[in-house]
């Protein structure tokens, strides 16, 4: 059976836990760095390791940057939240229980949009709560033949869990969910949200039911992937798994499953907790979370300009197209330089231009990051002056981008030691006009005797000439002149 044949008539609900670790420089509960790629093991403590004795210390900052993060995301954020342990075993979770926030989370009931519904809607989904908690360690199975090892330095790293409503519908906007959080808290700076680090981890939980049913199905949680291809994929695989499933007139069970990227397949782990399996309890050594409502203000005001609100700036400040401006707004560093390119040039489009086509390639092509290129706010705005001023053709302009790549100098100086400034001189031009003419005589003489579309051939002929050098406008007035 083919793949639609099997998913007719089954609807796909889907619910996101997004894991995002705080942009701290230490850990939630104590003094231990929270940098990545250090030696296993370097960053931990009599806290981090669960020894008898130690008492945890709640992160201030933790809490600043988990309250900016609700508060981004539009929740609420509640005055006041329980720490509680949830307990299970596991070799990288050396107390036997992990510190979360369970019946009382700091926030809750917030969305997220993510597209435009046919009717011309935002399509939203909503965010059930977000809640602090601490991360565990990590296993390394692939570092030894027969064994596997144990590095704690992430165990205690603070992280925020976003929880979402089984809003979502589809694979396509399960990973259009994840990039648009990413894209939030990158902009709320409470995270540097790197997936290839773990910065970032998503849950997906899945469930289906008849289109037009109210009940939700039985869900299946798909845990740790790390890339929006990844959480895409996985979805699809578990979605047509479980309609096969029940279709077959089998059952569905509750199971946690793991995506294998290698193998393109999701397998079952074992089998799924409930919340009571966990034995929630408040955390004795932690008091309540009390937040004031100027603390919650200070946090509000600390947040920069969001997505939302900055994409509808854009339009109207710049008059760029959508595509344009939702490219721009991919990260907060691109658009940021965008606004700095197009006040210094004073041509925003050109300025989105440059900065969509050649820097980006250029970027991408390096390795480099954004703020690392050679080319800089001030020299690209530079550039994009000479081509507004007609100093440089954009033919010519393209080579001094590549010059200013792989050399310092400021752009006119290089243009003119390179000769792209354009000639605009009439004696210069009517010299290389006449060479075309002469050495093309049977296209000289149609264009003289009225064939006008001519002329651009011609234009080009004299460009290529004059090896660019050329000002086409002055050009192309020069032979319409001559042509009567």
């Amino acid at each position: 059976m083919t793949t639609e044949t099997i998913t007719h008539g089954w609807e796909l609900v889907i619910g996101l836990e997004v894991h995002c670790q705080l942009k701290t420089r230490s850990k939630i509960f104590c003094g231990c760095a929270t940098s990545f790629g250090d030696a296993p093991n370097a960053n931990t403590c009599p806290v981090c390791l669960g020894l008898p004795g130690a008492l945890p210390v709640l992160n201030a900052h933790a809490v600043e940057l988990a309250t900016r993060a609700s508060l981004a995301l539009g929740c609420t954020v509640h005055d006041t939240s329980i720490f509680a342990r949830k307990n299970y075993f596991y070799p990288d979770l050396p107390k036997g229980y992990q510190i979360s926030q369970f019946d009382r989370p700091l926030a809750t009931a917030g969305a997220i949009a993510v597209g435009v519904q046919p009717d011309g809607t935002p399509r939203v989904i909503r965010v059930h709560r977000v809640h602090m908690e601490e991360d565990a360690g990590k296993s390394v199975h692939d570092r030894f033949a027969d064994m596997s090892a144990i590095d704690l330095n992430r165990a205690g790293t603070p992280l925020v869990e976003i929880v979402s409503e089984p809003d979502i519908r589809s694979a396509a906007e399960a990973g259009a969910y994840a990039r648009r959080m990413k894209q939030m808290l990158e902009y709320a700076d409470v995270s540097d949200a790197n997936m290839e680090e773990g910065s970032l981890r998503v849950d997906v939980n899945i469930s289906i039911r008849r289109h037009g049913d109210a009940a939700l199905g039985t869900k299946t949680e798909i845990k740790n992937l790390n890339s929006f291809s990844a959480i895409e994929r996985a979805v699809e695989i578990e979605f047509v798994r479980q309609c096969r499933v029940l279709t077959e007139g089998g059952v569905v069970e509750q199971q946690t499953m793991l995506y294998d990227d290698k193998r393109n397949e999701v397998r079952p782990a074992r089998s799924k907790e409930g919340s009571h399996d966990y034995r929630y309890f408040p955390d004795p050594d932690l008091p309540p979370l009390r937040l004031s409502a100027s603390f919650v203000a200070q946090q509000a005001e600390a947040l920069p300009e969001l997505p939302p609100a900055r994409r509808s700036r854009l339009l109207v400040q710049y008059g760029l197209p959508e595509n344009d401006v939702e490219q721009l707004l991919a990260t907060r560093e691109l658009a940021d330089r965008f606004e700095a390119v197009a006040s210094a040039s004073g041509d925003a489009k050109r300025a989105a231009n440059w900065m969509l086509g050649p820097l980006l390639a250029s970027v991408n092509a390096s390795g480099l990051a954004l703020s690392a290129h050679p080319v800089s706010v001030a020299r690209l705005a530079a550039l994009i002056r000479l081509e507004v001023a007609g100093e440089v053709s954009n033919t010519a302009a393209r080579q001094l981008f590549t010059m200013l790549e792989q050399q310092d100098g400021e752009p006119l100086e290089l243009a003119r030691a390179a000769g792209l400034l354009q000639v605009r001189d009439d004696g210069a031009l009517v010299g290389w006009i006449d060479e075309v003419l002469a050495e093309n005589p049977a296209e000289a003489a149609r264009f003289l005797g009225g064939e006008q579309k001519l002329q651009g051939v011609l234009v080009g002929l004299v460009m290529k000439k004059s090896k660019g050098s050329a000002d086409p406008k002055k050009v192309n007035q020069l032979l319409a002149a001559r042509a009567g």
